[in-house]
């Protein structure tokens, strides 16, 4: 269900880097505990480690080694945070993946299930500006099946996670209700308990001018241009009323840079609207794709968005 992110957005690595907050890093250590392979090289902080080979057999249940610990808050549930990372079988000699040598960290929300169950678990509580080992058997990992070619079946993971910054996420947006008196214009569901919101689409004829209307507004910053922005959303084709993506049922939030927004009416419809809203938008066809088809958007579809802004990051 993220499959419209990538044709919002100019292609990017899986996940982009943000400035999300304070880095705070703790002091250094190479001492690990409970049979978690060790750091022989890089040991502080923001360098790149190495990791030596597992050896007798690796544990059964997820362990959580904290190498230095930061001073920065702790991460819970619905935070976005931003970490560099290494990769290793617990059997392997080499990385299986980096974002080290990428010079770009990575980005996720905590709990979101948008990565494996071991880095969900594994990072909650864990403070910003700390390093941890984490070792993560089979079933909070890739499980029996893997993820050929790297990552051979049955592969318990170790990985050592540099936690760089982290920013606070809402559920919802949580503003002021705007009436919504035109009725020609679809009608937004006021929940603010992050669950999807009603989202009703009239029997008339779509307008031909982009409408983005707040339904909730919020008290944050008006959004710029040149900001990078945490959005849930749901999106229906006027024409056919059917849903075509739903963030909301995911779980967690995402990440919209807004000066790479290929949408036309998307960027025009979210900048200047207050940090903290929810907003109705209505995108004509030259707002949106065009004549082109995308997935479920017929060509020439007028969009319609149930959208929550809820943090720039």
């Amino acid at each position: 269900m993220r499959r419209l992110a990538g044709l919002l957005v100019v292609p990017l690595l899986l996940l982009t880097t943000a400035a999300c907050g304070d880095e705070d890093k703790g002091s250094d250590s190479v001492s690990t505990k409970n049979g978690a392979p060790a750091i022989t090289a890089g040991a502080k902080f923001g360098e790149k480690p190495t990791l030596a080979k597992g050896t007798g057999q690796p544990p059964k249940t997820l362990k959580v080694e904290v190498i230095s610990e930061g001073k920065g808050p702790a991460l819970k549930k619905g935070d976005m945070a931003q970490v560099n990372y290494l990769g290793q079988t617990w059997d392997g000699t080499e990385p299986f993946d980096n974002s080290f040598d990428k010079g770009q960290p990575f980005d996720l929300t905590i709990g979101a299930g948008s990565v494996i169950k071991g880095w969900d678990q594994g990072l909650e509580g864990q403070k910003v500006g700390s390093r941890v080992e984490l070792v993560i058997p089979p079933d909070l990992g890739y499980g029996e099946q893997g993820s050929p070619p790297t990552i051979k079946g049955g592969a318990t993971l170790v990985f050592v996670v540099d936690i760089l910054k982290a920013v606070s996420v809402p559920a919802s947006a949580t503003g002021k209700a705007v009436p919504q008196d035109d009725k020609a214009l679809p009608q937004v569901g006021v929940n603010t308990d992050g669950k999807e919101p009603s989202l009703t689409v009239p029997k008339t004829d779509a307008p031909t001018k982009l409408v983005s209307n707040y339904v909730l507004e919020g008290d944050g910053a008006a959004v710029k241009a040149t900001d990078t922005v945490m959005v849930k959303y749901v999106g229906k084709v006027w024409k056919t009323d059917k849903v075509f993506e739903n963030t909301f049922a995911q779980g967690g939030p995402v990440k919209w840079p807004l000066d790479q927004l290929m949408v036309k009416g998307l960027k025009s419809g979210i900048e200047g609207k207050k940090v903290g809203s929810r907003i109705l938008l209505v995108l004509p066809p030259d707002q949106g794709f065009g004549n082109e088809a995308k997935g479920d958007i017929p060509a020439k579809s007028t969009l319609v968005f149930a959208l929550d802004i809820l943090a720039v990051v």
